[in-house]
């Protein structure tokens, strides 16, 4: 049953003739059911002919007679509309009046509206095609989110068979663009069974494994062409945008339209293709994998992510390689994105509980993991002198928010080596054991500037503690605001930080060796591992 209410007689009668498949109709029909639009097609036709009044057997031609003879005008019309598509085809279309088996060979045509997605597109032949190039990406998974992107000259024809619908019974029926069914909706109601008995999985629109198909019909393209004279605004360039006649601009500029200016430049009912549409890209992604530890680095000549500069790698290795590197194949993930909670120079060893990070593997062909598999990986990165790893595991996209949250709120502490010109007084030592909450305040470093905006930061040192070596040389423990660099604190930069080390020694220093104790970040959640 199609569920069809004898008030959209006219309106279907109408839509098969100018050259609307039987699906399209329904949706002009508001039919808002799922199971009509899964009927096979010729069944679709022969409910939809038998509704109508137009073939009661679409193997024979008895039916013909069950129509009332055309109005004067309406024959005029028809004759005015063959005369159009015999200059625009190149040939004569035959009505079905006149045609063998017309009304069965008029559904089996491209549809005027959808051009073919809610006919060929919608066949068992299609899911096999989607299934092939899903089965040959490789990925794993237990469900999937099936998307669609259509033409933006859909908008346009769509629009133009609602106003042909007003034109013809407009005073019969009263049918509201926004009461029509949209196509999107019904392609999917058909092809998710169909694709998920040929895959073998549920179709889930939350599902992190995603197919998209992209539709093109490249001879219908400059349909939506005509809209930029009547509404310029709508149709600007934008960034990363191959066309300005976006279905989001073409279905703004149909909402400024005037009805008598869009008939005057499109026709009404639209004019048919041969050629149906192109299946223009199958793509298939898995959402991003987050993982997230952290890492201790003990090594003094290993950056925290590959150091190049002018093309030229200046070190074998970096923190984030050693770490990726056993990650990548386990995943099967080509791409990925590495983040940590501040960074340490490559002279720098981190220390203690270690730094916060995280690592973004984009579209994982293997997604699944139990904490187990997730500890032996990290066994597999700690068999490197020069890093350790801890409390590896699988996190959120939100959870990685919480480690850059309020960073800058956070403490850091250090212990550095320091050297001074003048010979250490006990009074020295003294002071600076006494001195909290100083506050200083830092130039971007030279070292930093060709990478880092000019700017003026205030940092706060909470506390500082000094353990003498010898007269010339102590250790240094700082606890500090996250953000703060040590190094300039201690010599100065050239005067760029003020107060600092030597100013406050009134003496010349320098650092030797810098170590990071702790990153006071209490994510991600700590293991017993």
């Amino acid at each position: 049953m199609l569920l069809l209410h004898e008030k959209y007689k006219p309106v279907v009668r109408v839509l098969l003739n100018a050259g609307c498949c039987c699906r399209c109709v329904l949706r002009f029909c508001c039919v808002g059911q799922q199971d009509p639009y899964k009927l096979p097609y010729e069944e679709l036709v022969a409910e939809l002919d038998q509704f109508a009044s137009i073939t009661v057997n679409i193997t024979s031609d008895k039916s013909a007679e069950d129509v009332g003879p055309p109005c004067k005008k309406a024959k005029l019309e028809e004759t005015k509309q063959g005369v159009e598509e015999t200059q625009q085809n190149g040939e004569m279309q035959p009505h079905p009046e006149n045609a063998d088996s017309g009304s069965f060979k008029r559904h089996l045509g491209t549809c005027v509206v959808c051009l073919g997605i809610l006919q060929q597109c919608c066949q068992k032949e299609f899911a096999d095609q989607v299934c092939e190039k899903v089965n040959s990406a490789g990925y794993e998974f237990d469900s999937v989110a099936f998307s669609v992107s259509l033409p933006p000259q859909f908008s346009v024809r769509e629009h133009a068979v609602w106003l042909f619908i007003k034109q013809e019974v407009g005073q019969q029926l009263l049918l509201k663009k926004e009461e029509i069914v949209r196509l999107k909706d019904v392609y999917k109601w058909i092809i998710h069974p169909l694709l998920s008995e040929e895959i073998g999985v549920p179709m889930d629109s939350k599902s992190l494994f995603a197919v998209s198909v992209v539709f093109a019909h490249p001879k219908t393209d400059g349909d939506c062409h005509f809209l930029a004279t009547f509404c310029p605004d709508c149709f600007r360039p934008a960034k990363n945008k191959q066309s300005v006649f976006t279905r989001l601009a073409v279905v703004k500029a149909l909402e400024k339209i005037k009805d008598e200016d869009f008939c005057k430049h499109f026709p009404c009912p639209p004019s048919s293709s041969e050629m149906g549409c192109v299946t223009e890209e199958i793509q298939c992604a898995h959402a991003p994998v987050y993982i997230a530890g952290r890492y201790n680095k003990y090594s003094r000549t290993l950056p925290q992510t590959p150091w190049i500069i002018d093309g030229e790698r200046k070190m074998e290795s970096s923190v984030e390689e050693l770490i990726s590197e056993h990650l990548m194949p386990a995943f099967k993930v080509s791409h990925f994105n590495f983040s940590s909670s501040g960074r340490e120079d490559v002279d720098v060893r981190t220390l203690g509980k270690g730094r916060p990070f995280a690592i973004e593997l984009v579209s994982p062909h293997r997604a699944s993991f139990t904490q187990e598999e997730i500890k032996a990986l990290q066994q597999k990165i700690n068999q490197s002198d020069k890093i350790k790893v801890r409390d590896l595991q699988m996190v959120t996209r939100e959870a990685v928010a919480h480690m850059k949250k309020g960073e800058e709120e956070k403490t850091k502490s250090y212990s550095a080596l320091i050297w001074t010109e003048r010979a250490i007084q006990e009074n020295d030592i003294q002071f600076l054991n006494e001195l909290k909450e100083l506050k200083i305040f830092q130039k971007t470093p030279l070292r930093v500037l060709h990478r880092r905006p000019l700017a003026v930061r205030n940092r706060l040192i909470h506390t500082m503690r000094t353990e003498y070596i010898d007269q010339h040389h102590f250790r240094f423990y700082l606890k500090t605001q996250a953000g703060t660099y040590i190094k300039e604190f201690v010599h100065g930069d050239f005067g760029r930080t003020k107060p600092n080390l030597g100013l406050l020694m009134k003496t010349t220093a320098d650092i030797l060796e810098l170590d990071v104790e702790s990153v006071d970040v209490d994510w991600p959640p700590a293991l017993d591992n």
